[in-house]
């Protein structure tokens, strides 16, 4: 079992190039589906959510392929609709390859899907808008097995709230069916626009997305084509809560600046001196760090991220004064808090508010990472502390960060794997 080592109380400092980001790669990896042909993706992150779904591209049929951060996936032929519960189980995002698959083959068998265990993360918002597009669904043995008597057709849906995946997994439906999808209440999440720039690419004619409402006029084919990946906010948030956290100084390149903003203007209320570029975003945290007087509250987009809250927590344990946040999206997200105190941190949890007394120092300690970005989060309370930290688990991490400790070292930073 790998670990994390880091020796703490170093300064970070220097320049970083951004990641691509997982949480667009993975549903545009699973669009290229739709396309019948060889799309070449580029700035594709090389983490194990991204292996996981190439497997699931190859176990349908597809062939998939990387050479450095470039993927290339070739659909021209599907010969399986079925995806095997070992795969749906290594990722939550494997709920995406539904409606991608429903759109090309008119039918899918899956599983429930793994990942994080941050709550309950229901799917009957994706099941309902499916539908609603003429798809027939049952459940069987553990399983949720779809099919359609033709091609699918579009509809007029109203998401009860703006989930992220239904949202993708009815665009991922609608761009080959017959008739015009709108979605009322979407998700505005840069990642959706990001998904909807590729099959843009591809030929799908699509407006709206970026706003509540979206318009999909389906169209009978698409084709491949080649598209870079957006960067990843949700690292760009962690690599910059790191360097706040042990006051030091970043550039932080290939940003996307604007999708970063909710985040920025919140971090900027600890007292960093932040300037940004159109894709350059730099940081300078040259003394302790200021409590935020608001609560933080997490919130679909554009509000603050519920990504990024474990941390920016963990940037704020050491800061002055007491700072809360208010979780708003899922109900174990404050898995990481145990870990956080074990440093120690003093934090106070109740429900979906957690309240951050500052401390003055944090210790080193032995902690196992609970989930994605707690695991990040006590990577970045281990930079600032006195002493070791040795972090189990770090497959979650490696979920979510490419080559995490190359990076920190890259920046000045003490951490190694073992």
């Amino acid at each position: 079992m790998q670990k994390l080592i880091v020796n703490g109380g170093k300064r970070l400092r220097g320049e970083l190039s951004l990641q691509g980001s997982k949480n667009s790669a993975l549903p545009v990896m699973a669009a290229t589906l739709l396309c019948g042909e060889e799309c070449v993706l580029t700035n594709c992150p090389k983490l194990s959510d991204i292996y996981a779904a190439s497997r699931i591209l190859n176990c349908v049929g597809c062939r998939c392929s990387f050479s450095g951060n470039t993927a290339v996936i070739s659909s021209e032929s599907i010969t399986e609709s079925s995806i095997p519960e070992e795969l749906m189980l290594e990722m939550r995002s494997s709920i995406i390859f539904l409606g991608a698959m429903l759109g090309r083959a008119g039918e899918c068998t899956v599983s429930c899907p793994g990942g994080c265990e941050l709550g309950p993360r229901p799917i009957d918002m994706h099941l309902a808008a499916l539908r609603k597009m003429g798809v027939n669904i049952r459940e069987s043995g553990g399983k949720i097995v779809c099919r359609t008597a033709g091609r699918i057709h579009g509809a007029k849906i109203s998401l009860p709230f703006p989930s992220v995946g239904a949202t993708e997994n009815i665009i991922l439906c609608a761009v080959k069916a017959e008739g015009e999808t709108i979605i009322n209440n979407a998700a505005r999440e840069p990642e959706i626009c990001d998904l909807c720039g590729f099959l843009r690419a591809c030929g799908a004619e699509i407006s709206g997305d970026g706003e509540s409402r979206i318009v999909i006029n389906g169209k009978a084919k698409l084709h491949g084509c080649e598209y870079s990946i957006m960067p990843d906010r949700i690292a760009g948030a962690t690599y910059l809560s790191m360097t706040a956290a042990t006051r030091g100084e970043i550039v932080l390149k290939n940003a996307c600046v604007g999708a970063m903003e909710p985040f920025l203007s919140v971090l900027e209320q600890t007292g960093c001196s932040i300037f940004t570029t159109e894709d350059t975003i730099y940081l300078r945290s040259g003394s302790r760090l200021k409590a935020i007087n608001d609560r933080i509250r997490t919130m679909p987009h554009p509000g603050f991220p519920t990504d990024a809250q474990a941390v920016l927590m963990a940037a704020l344990v050491t800061a002055e004064g007491t700072s809360v946040f208010e979780e708003n999206i899922f109900d174990c997200r404050y898995r990481h808090t145990d870990a956080l105190v074990k440093m120690g941190a003093d934090i106070q949890v109740l429900g979906k508010i957690a309240v951050i007394k500052g401390v003055e120092k944090l210790c080193g300690a032995n902690v196992e990472a609970t989930d994605l970005r707690g695991g990040a989060a006590m990577a970045a309370a281990a930079l600032a502390a006195e002493g070791r930290t040795e972090i189990s688990k770090i497959c979650h991490i490696d979920r979510g960060y490419e080559k995490i400790e190359e990076a920190v070292r890259c920046l000045g930073g003490d951490m190694e794997r073992v």
